[in-house]
């Protein structure tokens, strides 16, 4: 472990991930005591991700997260994987892939990062589940209407369609500005344990369960969340209730930062001026 990061070494299971999501993920039930089998797992996904992403995909923040959770009183996520599963969830999974927790509660749907056969399991069960929500990408012009459409509602897309001040008419057609999309993390953040945001050119999508009553308050923490741009992502530490093992786990944590009754005082290489900071814990 050094600076925020676990890495494995064995020839053929090279692979890395941020500290604290590996002392989250062998806390679990489901892990725990199968260290080998978890290291071997996160390989497997660390894989998979790094083709999504070569494609395009790219996780949402830890600020959109919590802001999903609240629409529809989540407790698991299904979707991503394991090395970047979000520890503010009671579950995390995909299909029968169990990350922690139980399948089972209300569910916020990461729709672009499940496969084909994924995606067709989910939407099986769903059809008998009145909370759900689902984060996607906004369809582009006329293409096939996803399954959970038919039985949902669009609360929320992150696409401003007004026209530019530098509007131009050529031929009776406008010329419309350049939308940004939504805020995402960087490629590969799990093995840098980097909580930079970056902007996505694809827009986003919510869709609930058209049963399910959504304020207009939860719709702009949404958008809020996920029009933030530049700086660092969400990285809020709780050191109770069920994400107490990520934060325990990170290089702070490590190093008994988290608890400790005193004055810790630290000094930064990167700056230049040789300030210091202290807080008393």
């Amino acid at each position: 472990m050094t600076e925020g990061l676990t890495t494995c070494l064995d020839q053929g299971r090279g692979c890395t991930t941020t500290s604290g999501g590996w002392n989250f993920l062998k806390k679990q039930e489901c892990w725990e005591g199968h260290e080998q089998a978890l290291i071997t797992n996160i390989r497997k996904e660390t894989k998979r991700t790094e083709e999504l992403e070569e494609a395009g995909y790219r996780s949402p923040t830890w600020a959109v997260l919590p802001a999903l959770q609240q629409i529809n009183s989540a407790t698991r996520i299904e979707g991503e994987a394991a090395m970047s599963a979000s520890p503010f969830f009671q579950s995390a999974g995909r299909k029968d892939l169990l990350f922690c927790g139980e399948k089972e509660g209300p569910t916020v749907v990461i729709w672009d990062s499940l496969s084909e056969q994924e995606k067709e399991s989910w939407l099986e069960e769903s059809s008998t589940m009145h909370d759900w929500a689902v984060w996607c990408k906004s369809k582009k012009g006329a293409e096939e209407i996803r399954s959970f459409e038919l039985s949902g509602k669009e609360i929320f897309f992150n696409y401003d369609q007004t026209k530019s001040k530098e509007e131009k008419n050529k031929k009776n057609e406008s010329k419309k500005k350049a939308h940004r999309g939504q805020s995402v993390r960087y490629r590969s953040w799990w093995k840098q344990d980097n909580i930079k945001m970056a902007v996505s050119e694809d827009h986003a999508s919510c869709w609930v369960c058209k049963d399910l009553t959504v304020t207009t308050k939860q719709i702009q923490a949404l958008l809020t969340a996920a029009r933030a741009s530049g700086g660092k992502d969400e990285c809020q530490v709780r050191l109770t209730g069920i994400d107490r093992e990520y934060w325990m786990g990170t290089e702070i944590g490590r190093l008994g930062g988290y608890g400790f009754r005193g004055t810790v005082t630290a000094g930064d290489g990167s700056n230049q001026k040789g300030g210091k900071w202290e807080q008393d814990m």
